[in-house]
């Protein structure tokens, strides 16, 4: 006696399945980071240390070297996008412990494209790491920033750039690594360098020639500098002061335009999310 096959219906794809992914992954780091206290508090020990511990002590050096601002406010845009950098990373490493627990896995194997999780993840990541820099927002006024709301709005809009793009390489990188030991390791040796070449801490006017390089070829720099020039924009500085504390980039005598800056890194995120999707299709 013949058995009749009993058919199995698999959904169609399309981009209303991909839409929904995105929103679902989204919605997962939105609550996990919200869930998770401790690494809120954690992600702000390292920013807040540098600005207002180190920022004070390079500040009795350099006292009377730069008057009219505090080495503090110099050094906040940098701690923005220390705090922002950070988050994004991190939350770019959640793959990696999805993979070790398996869930990613069945993220995977759901059907909607992996393209439309690697963008979920990306836009989550970017949005925990805005939300985080919030916070930082919140001390502009200790510093000397003051709480203009163009300026607030200037930089939600610039942090989420660049949060956005750090997120999109940590989701490349983390697309095929196993364990996490390997992710938080390379993580280190590829932003501390980046943080450290971006002027985050210091000015990038009369640096020598080699370091100068070093900071034009740092796409870092293009996510801090444009925090710094709108920081700058608001303050009463004198303008030899701000000659030197916010020179901002050139490459040889042409000054780059933020707008310019703005787009290096929205193409530069952009190029990551794609080398990411292609990670990700080919991972198992």
């Amino acid at each position: 006696m013949a058995t009749e096959a009993v058919g199995v219906r698999v959904p169609v794809r399309g981009a209303g399945h991909d839409l929904r992914a995105i929103k679902v992954v989204l919605h997962r780091e939105m609550l996990r980071f919200v869930n998770d206290r401790t690494r809120m508090a954690s992600m702000l020990v390292q920013p807040v240390l540098w600005l207002f511990v180190m920022g004070t002590g390079l500040g009795s050096l350099v006292r009377g070297a730069i008057p009219g601002i505090d080495y503090r406010t110099f050094m906040y845009p940098g701690m923005i996008s220390m705090t922002v950098i950070m988050t994004g990373m991190f939350s770019a490493g959640s793959i990696v412990w999805d993979r070790e627990f398996g869930f990613l896995r069945e993220m995977l194997v759901a059907p909607v494209s992996r393209g439309a999780i690697v963008v979920g993840k990306c836009l989550g990541g970017a949005i925990v790491a805005t939300g985080q820099g919030i916070l930082i927002l919140a001390m502009a006024g200790l510093v000397g920033v003051p709480y203009s709301p163009a300026l607030l709005v200037t930089l939600l809009a610039e942090m989420f750039l660049a949060a956005f793009t750090i997120t999109a390489f940590g989701v490349m990188l983390a697309a095929r690594m196993k364990n996490m030991q390997t992710f938080f390791g390379l993580m280190q040796m590829a932003i501390m360098p980046m943080m450290f070449l971006s002027g985050a801490m210091f000015p990038l006017a009369n640096l020598p020639s080699w370091l100068h390089v070093l900071t034009v070829v740092n796409p870092m720099t293009y996510a801090v500098d444009p925090l710094r020039q709108a920081v700058f924009s608001h303050l009463d500085v004198p303008a030899q002061v701000n000659a030197v504390l916010n020179p901002g980039v050139r490459w040889f005598d042409f000054q780059v335009p933020v707008l310019l800056e703005l787009g290096l890194v929205a193409a530069l995120g952009l190029a990551l999310l794609g080398v990411g999707i292609a990670e990700f299709r080919r991972a198992e």
